[in-house]
C-alpha cells in the first residue's frame, strides 16, 4: 500500500501566494503520512490574460515554485507530482509550456511532460479558451518510474483523448496522472465520467489533482472558474477520494495488486485486434 495525497488549490495571478499555499498543503499532506503528493495543473500561476502570463512566468531553471517544491521533497522524503507549471518555452520567444514534473524523494526531477493537447473551445459566457495562442504543445508521451509505481503523465485536456491513455497503459503505466484546471461547466458535465472511464479502460489507478473556484476578481480581465473535485480512482473505476469544493487535501491508500485483478477480469488491453474502416 502507498498513501497518495492530492492537493486542491485555487491559483490566481499572484505567483508568490500560489507558491506559499501549494507548499503549505504539500507539507501538511506529508506530515499526515502521504508517501506521494500531487498538485494540480498550473500550480504556480493562472494569469488573467496573455500579458499577465508573460510578465510573470520564468524559465524552468529560474522558477521559484519548482525550486521550493523540490526542496520539500528532499526535506520530507516524499515523492511529488507537480501537476504542471506555466513556464517560458526554451528557445522560443513569446511562447510558454505547460509542464508536469515528477520529483523523487531526493528532490531530483525524475521526469518531465509537456501537455500535448491544447484546449481550444468557446464556452459562451465562460469565455473562449485558446491555449495554443500562448502555449507550445508537447509531442512526446511519458511513462516514468515513481519508485513505487510506473506513472503515465498527462495534463487536463489530454483526458478527452483516450488513445493516449491506452498507449500509456500498454507501455507499462500503472497509475495515470491527470492534474487539471477543468472549467466548472465542463467539469460538472464530464469530469467524473471521463476519469472513471480512463481507469476502467486501462485497469490503472487514476489520480487527478485539480484547481478549484474562481481564479480572478471582477477588476481583472478574465473571470475563470475551475470545477475542483480532485479524484483518486481505482482500476475498477471506484472513486476512492473526492475533494469536492474548496482548497484542501484528500488521500487514499493504493494497492497496486488491484491492477492485475482488474485486468484479468476485463482483459481489454490484450483483447484488441486490428481492423479497417468502412469504405
Amino acid at each position: 500500500m502507498t498513501r497518495v495525497a492530492l492537493v486542491q488549490t485555487n491559483a490566481t495571478g499572484d505567483a508568490a501566494h500560489n507558491r506559499e499555499r501549494a507548499c503549505a498543503l504539500i507539507r501538511k499532506a506529508a506530515e499526515a503520512g502521504a508517501a506521494f503528493v500531487a498538485t494540480p495543473e498550473v500550480t504556480n500561476l493562472i494569469a488573467p490574460g496573455r500579458e499577465a502570463l508573460f510578465a510573470t512566468i520564468r524559465s524552468e531553471a529560474d522558477d521559484p515554485c519548482l525550486a521550493a517544491i523540490r526542496d520539500i521533497a528532499a526535506d520530507r522524503g516524499v515523492g511529488i507530482l507537480i501537476g504542471s507549471l506555466a513556464l517560458r518555452a526554451e528557445g522560443e520567444e513569446g511562447r510558454a509550456v505547460n509542464r508536469s514534473f515528477l520529483i523523487d524523494r531526493n528532490g531530483e526531477i525524475a521526469a518531465r511532460y509537456d501537455k500535448i493537447h491544447m484546449f481550444e473551445a468557446d464556452l459562451g459566457d465562460q469565455g473562449r479558451f485558446r491555449e495554443a495562442a500562448s502555449y507550445r504543445p508537447g509531442e512526446r508521451a511519458v511513462v516514468a518510474d515513481a519508485g513505487w509505481a510506473r506513472m503515465g503523465l498527462t495534463v487536463c485536456y489530454d483526458l478527452r483523448f483516450p488513445a493516449l491513455y491506452r498507449a500509456l497503459a500498454k507501455a507499462g503505466a500503472q497509475v495515470l496522472t491527470v492534474p487539471s484546471a477543468f472549467t466548472a461547466p465542463t467539469g460538472r458535465a464530464h469530469w467524473h465520467t471521463l476519469l472513471r472511464a480512463r481507469a476502467i479502460e486501462t485497469g490503472c489507478f487514476v489520480i487527478a489533482p485539480a484547481q478549484w473556484g474562481p481564479h480572478h476578481g471582477e477588476d481583472e480581465t478574465s473571470l475563470r472558474e475551475s470545477y475542483g473535485h480532485s479524484l483518486i480512482i481505482d482500476p475498477w473505476g471506484t472513486v476512492l477520494a473526492d475533494a469536492g469544493e474548496g482548497e484542501g487535501i484528500v488521500d487514499a491508500d493504493l494497492d497496486l495488486g488491484l491492477i492485475d485483478k482488474a485486468r484479468k477480469r476485463i482483459p481489454s488491453l490484450s483483447n484488441d485486434r486490428d481492423w479497417t474502416l468502412p469504405v
